[in-house]
């Protein structure tokens, strides 16, 4: 199951995405990395957030966005 989640990451890597976690976070960053167990976004901030993909709930993608 984890290979198609970790397949569509890499679609969308270097694009700025919207991350909802299923404990009800929100995240907006850029995909900079992808693992077969973790996606890490880089926030506007200069922070990167290091999200598991069983702590995923939902994402979507903000294409034409760049930063």
């Amino acid at each position: 199951m984890h290979q198609h989640i970790e397949n569509l990451f890499r679609r969308f890597k270097g694009q700025v995405v919207n991350i909802k976690t299923v404990s009800g976070g929100l995240y907006e960053g850029k995909i900079t990395e992808i693992t077969n167990d973790y996606v890490c976004l880089s926030e506007a901030d200069g922070a990167d957030v290091y999200l598991l993909f069983h702590a995923i709930e939902s994402m979507m993608s903000r294409a034409g966005s760049s930063r």
